[in-house]
């Protein structure tokens, strides 16, 4: 009987193991297929720069240096990082609503 009931749970053990082994090679899968998702969305952002072959090595060597790429876009600074843009001014209109308003 103690026989029986150790080769019951013996089945049950290589039974638990066969599908840990099936749901590792699915994670595998699973695993390869999000890096190849996320690979062609980095050709899809890259070709989206409209950067020559030739100077992609640089740029991209550039940022990794830390180096931030520059802006052609304005003639103002960039923000520091961690930096608070100045609140704009109220319009002359805003402030006499108000004061209007208090009064």
């Amino acid at each position: 009987m103690a026989s029986n009931r150790r080769s019951k749970v013996q089945a049950e053990i290589e039974k638990a193991r066969t599908r840990l082994a099936e749901q590792q090679t699915h994670i595998k899968e699973l695993e390869n297929k999000k890096t190849e998702l996320e690979n062609m969305e980095i050709v899809d952002i890259v070709r989206g720069l409209s950067i020559p072959l030739d100077d992609l090595s640089a740029v991209l060597q550039s940022l990794k240096g830390g180096a931030a790429p520059t802006r052609k876009t304005s003639d103002a600074p960039a923000p520091q990082s961690g930096s608070v843009a100045p609140k704009p001014s109220k319009s002359i209109t805003e402030k006499s609503e108000k004061e209007s308003k208090t009064e």
